[in-house]
């Protein structure tokens, strides 16, 4: 369901009943919890983004969307208050975004058959152009509205699901992670965008068999990348045995995905939004045009990120693997999504991976781990970078300069830790430690 019919009047009656019953009442009646992100600031009192548009709906329709119905994104639904001409503030520093605890991970095999290879070849290898008459005459003006304001340039990658899956699917929301899988091997993964049930549009992108069935779910890709995971990397990842050949689809939630998220190093579009790392791919800005005198509205469209570096990956998973007595997570915040967070004997300590040891690489690390460091919540004793391979002379001075330790591999599961000099680490400490992120 969309929130774009809602209007300011909507959203003010619906601010007046958040505050006769107070923030805790009016969220527990409509089922939503507290906001992690955005919060809506109007006349001196803060109030939930999430919660107060949902219920907002109930004026469109007469029922107010639960909080499983969002298919739009926090910064996504701070955009439509934005423009409704509310102020909103956020997200918070140090909250955890959807690369973690809360997204879900569906897992969906893809490479199997014949149709679902060819499948693949018609709307994962190539985008679709769903604003032609032929796609769009079959989409209802709320689904079109939805693609153009995820996928600006009127084209996608799609994949769908028949309807004896949609149990499962109802679960599935914007900015999910999907894994497409086959011949034992996590073949793609990508990131969920639009999702709806429409077998009319569905029929003309995948035309079903004679007698077959159709795709009745389906979804749109922010983001899609091909992957070569191997089956028992994915089942370590989330506690299966590891002969498990994920025979059919998968939606999973909690812990579990989040684990196979943050361990494929899985960086979501919506993730980066919802920390404020970067701006809504809808986002709307005036600029001038020169010589002409007038002003003119065009789409904002950011650089293009990464959603999955299987070299990174690899170098994590297998880093990972070797730590005992320690808990390791990701961190999301305005300066991106960390590689891991680690708590352990010796306290906490911010690593960024790299899959290369040139320079410009070194480098990187260098900036991400000074940046992301603003924004961890409590003391963070050490920043490391992880590397393939021992680094030259030259790029590991630089890092010790700034007090950052190095993790090198130096054969399959063995990894050498070279610390920064002591009075580096604890210059530096002071640094990072005093540096007061801007929201």
């Amino acid at each position: 369901m969309s929130i774009v019919e809602v209007t300011r009047e909507h959203v003010l009656r619906t601010l007046t009943e958040y505050d006769d019953l107070g923030g805790e009442e009016f969220r527990a009646t409509y089922g939503f919890g507290p906001a992690r992100s955005y919060l809506i600031v109007h006349e001196g009192r803060h109030y939930d983004c999430r919660a107060v548009i949902g219920v907002a709906h109930r004026h469109v329709n007469g029922r107010a969307l639960r909080t499983d119905e969002f298919s739009e994104g926090a910064a996504t639904i701070a955009s439509v208050l934005t423009r409704l001409g509310f102020r909103v503030e956020g997200p918070q520093a140090g909250r955890p975004a959807r690369s973690g605890l809360a997204a879900r991970l569906l897992v969906s095999p893809a490479f199997g058959s014949a149709e679902s290879r060819r499948h693949w070849k018609d709307t994962l290898d190539q985008p679709v152009p769903f604003t032609e008459p032929r796609y769009a005459q079959r989409l209802t003006d709320g689904q079109l509205g939805r693609l153009k304001e995820l996928h600006p340039d009127g084209r996608a990658r799609f994949w769908g699901a028949t309807s004896r899956h949609d149990g499962k699917m109802e679960k599935v929301s914007t900015g999910d992670v999907v894994l497409f899988t086959g011949k034992n091997h996590v073949r793609a993964i990508g990131e969920i965008g639009a999702i709806f049930q429409n077998s009319s549009f569905a029929d003309v992108m995948w035309p079903p068999n004679m007698g077959g069935e159709s795709w009745r779910t389906v979804f749109s890709l922010r983001q899609f990348g091909l992957a070569e995971v191997p089956y028992t990397t994915l089942s370590t990842l989330l506690g299966y045995k590891s002969n498990f050949q994920y025979p059919g689809q998968l939606v999973l939630s909690g812990e579990r995905a989040r684990a196979a998220i943050d361990g494929l190093l899985v960086t979501t579009r919506t993730a980066l939004e919802e920390a404020g790392a970067v701006e809504s791919s809808c986002t709307l800005r005036e600029l001038a045009v020169e010589r002409q005198h007038t002003r003119s509205k065009t789409v904002e469209r950011v650089a293009q990120r990464v959603l999955f570096n299987r070299e990174e990956s690899a170098l994590v998973i297998e880093f990972c693997g070797t730590l005992t007595d320690t808990t390791t997570k990701r961190f999301a915040s305005a300066a991106g999504i960390c590689d891991i967070l680690l708590d352990g004997p010796d306290g906490r300590e911010l690593i960024e991976a790299k899959s290369r040891v040139e320079r410009s690489y070194v480098r990187e690390a260098l900036a991400q781990l000074l940046d992301y460091a603003r924004y961890v919540p409590g003391e963070v004793g050490r920043l490391t970078a992880l590397f393939p391979q021992p680094l030259e002379p030259k790029e590991r001075n630089l890092l010790h300069h700034y007090g950052i330790d190095i993790i090198h591999r130096l054969a399959p599961g063995v990894f050498e830790r070279v610390p920064a000099p002591g009075q580096a680490r604890e210059q530096m400490r002071g640094v990072w430690e005093s540096s007061e992120p801007s929201h």
